[in-house]
């Protein structure tokens, strides 16, 4: 087989990648799907694992939560950067605004997606050259879908609690019932 023939990332000399995420399906399943794809990943479930793993072995790519239990991924993304400056981190996040997407681009990320992203799209996104933007997605989540999701999300972080998350999400509690009943949107 010849170079041009292989995949992107096994032209790769350091495949070494870091998966920090609090919510562990997703975790486990964005990692295997990298692992899949060529990637020897590492995974960590908070900010200070993440920390430890790239403080001992920095990594040549991350795929980081923004909002994690005991911090932010921001903290992460700062300190690969002091470590390993060439390394290209994709930040994940289930609150998507443009301040914290600046604020992860200026701390040393390329790329900002949210949740939950395809494993194609953070490769595509790790992979990206210079200021190549990659490619829309072919199937981008409905708008109703990415309601749904992000209530899914609060009403998680809520522990399931339906008067505590439609008080957050400023809805009536019924109404919230009724969504939370009701199967996932396309």
């Amino acid at each position: 087989m010849t170079d041009n023939k292989l995949s992107p990332i096994a032209q790769l000399a350091d495949k070494s990648l870091l998966v920090m995420d609090d919510d562990g399906p997703l975790r486990n399943r964005l990692s295997r799907a990298l692992e899949s794809r060529g990637f020897e990943v590492k995974s960590a479930a908070g900010v200070s694992e993440a920390l430890a793993i790239i403080r001992e072995n920095p990594p040549a790519f991350a795929v980081l939560d923004m909002r994690l239990d005991d911090g932010s991924g921001l903290t992460v993304v700062e300190e690969m950067h002091n470590l390993r400056p060439d390394a290209r981190v994709v930040m994940l996040t289930g609150y998507g605004n443009i301040a914290t997407a600046v604020a992860a681009v200026k701390a040393g990320a390329v790329d900002y997606l949210a949740k939950p992203a395809d494993a194609d799209d953070v490769v595509k996104a790790l992979l990206a050259i210079n200021d190549d933007l990659p490619a829309p997605p072919e199937n981008p989540m409905s708008a109703d879908r990415v309601r749904w999701e992000h209530i899914q999300r609060v009403y998680e972080l809520c522990g399931n609690n339906v008067s505590e998350t439609a008080r957050r999400l400023n809805m009536h509690r019924r109404t919230l019932q009724r969504i939370l009943a009701k199967r996932a949107p396309r």
